[in-house]
């Protein structure tokens, strides 16, 4: 049977698809603080912003396709069935209703909602919202077949259009140049601390889960076998593009803000001040309307993911009470306040996106690594000290002395981890150990046939 051929309007439907799924609130704001923060280092900053923020997303979603993956479980199961468990709900909880999804309607507040009330009425409006906002959510995705139709063909393309329309603002009336003052993390390894920035997107964790979706949404449209690589492949290259415009002139506009304003104390307060500039008393409406989108999209994905993923692993639960337990367990977390899950975010990504990062490696190579379960083991074992040394630097209890003289310890010992790439090389190690032991394990069976 001949293979089915990509169209170009379903490639770009599933590009959009892509892009709406995982370009949020968190994606337009942090490119936005990167800016400001870096300054006349703004080059080497984005370079390493979209290495963790398009790269890693478009490898991870390859390795869900190149590994026959159905949930985040198959990725991480050749390490053990145990750990991949433990891996895909610790994956989900992050990206789902502990940080990912209640940041979404919380940013969406702060940015679009809060600045139009008086302070006594925030949280009961908050309340409201995020009622409305998940309530919304969940009915849209209760019949998976709805994700494509609302995301890929109507909501995505409307938040582009808006956003689109500030940013052509901006390009023809800047704030300021590009040489402007550069923040103390970006003097030195601007690149590294990129790098770091982008973690807080959540993508590349976030598309090992949302990137079954993808699948399941490129086979709805009769692509089988190896066709679904090569459409993801192609479909994904085209929405990292249109992200990495958006980063580009995102990160610009946040470098020539400082030409008019000073740094502000997060990207969400920048972008809304930039947006205010351009359009006076209309910039808090329209930044409402554009974060809101931006951030709806993906908050659809990820409750559909969470269930999908977690009614496989768990199927005595059904789909539907999944669904129901990400869309309350958001809501809650979401009345905690945005500078509440962003504070605590930050320990936690660091811990798993070392495991994320070596695990979309090792799919992206399954021609040669075949899943092969020493390899994961020795792998993930050598990386696991450093990613919890790196998430304890990044916690609260950093400032304990000893855990100060622990990090320190740490961070002048392994070559790389000051930079919070600790792993790194321990990762190498680990498979070069597991290609060592496979080979005497066969050259010990060799000599006892």
């Amino acid at each position: 049977m001949e293979a089915k051929k990509l169209s170009l309007k379903q490639l770009f439907l599933i590009a959009s698809l892509i892009f709406g799924m995982f370009f949020g609130a968190g994606n337009l704001i942090f490119p936005v603080q990167l800016g400001q923060a870096a300054g006349s280092h703004w080059f080497w900053a984005v370079s390493g912003f979209l290495l963790t923020g398009t790269v890693l997303p478009f490898l991870a979603m390859l390795a869900v396709s190149l590994t026959n993956s159905k949930s985040v479980y198959d990725i991480a199961r050749p390490v053990a069935p145990w750990f991949g468990t433990v891996f895909l709900v610790a994956i989900h909880m992050t990206i789902g209703p502990l940080f990912g999804t209640p940041r979404t309607a919380a940013t969406a507040f702060d940015m679009g909602i809060a600045p139009l009330l008086p302070q006594g009425m925030q949280q009961g409006a908050m309340l409201a919202f995020t009622a409305l906002f998940f309530g919304l959510a969940y009915f849209l995705t209760v019949k998976q077949s709805n994700l494509m139709k609302w995301v890929g063909k109507y909501l995505n393309p409307l938040f582009l259009g808006l956003l689109a329309l500030i940013l052509l603002f901006a390009l023809l009336l800047p704030m300021g140049d590009l040489q402007q003052h550069v923040s103390s993390a970006y003097q030195q390894h601007a690149a590294f601390q990129g790098v770091l920035d982008g973690y807080n997107t959540m993508d590349g964790i976030a598309l090992l889960a949302l990137a079954v979706s993808v699948v399941y949404a490129v086979k709805g449209l009769g692509f089988e076998g190896k066709s679904v690589s090569t459409v993801l492949a192609k479909s994904g290259l085209v929405a990292i593009v249109m992200e990495s415009m958006i980063y580009l002139a995102t990160v610009l506009l946040g470098v020539s803000s400082l030409g008019t304003m000073k740094e502000a104390a997060n990207g969400g307060t920048a972008f809304s001040d930039i947006v205010t500039h351009y359009t006076g008393n209309v910039g808090v409406l329209a930044t409402g309307v554009i974060v809101t989108l931006a951030v709806f999209t993906t908050a659809m994905g990820l409750f559909v993911s969470f269930a999908q993923d977690l009614h496989r692993v768990f199927p005595k639960v059904s789909y539907l009470w999944w669904l129901r337990v990400i869309a309350i367990g958001s809501f809650v977390t979401a009345n905690a306040g945005l500078t509440n899950i962003i504070a605590w975010s930050a320990p936690v990504l660091m811990l798993l996106y070392p495991f994320a990062l070596a695990l979309t490696v090792l799919g992206v190579t399954n021609k040669w690594v075949k899943q092969d379960h020493s390899i994961y083991a020795w792998v993930t074992a050598a990386v696991a000290l450093p990613a919890f040394l790196d998430a304890l630097a990044a916690s609260p209890l950093a400032d304990l002395t000893a855990v100060k003289g622990l990090v320190s310890s740490y961070h002048q010992l392994l070559p790389l981890a000051s930079e919070g790439f600790g792993w790194v090389l321990p990762a190498v190690f680990g498979f070069a150990l597991a290609l060592l032991w496979k080979f005497a394990h066969k050259k010990s069976l060799l000599k006892n046939v």
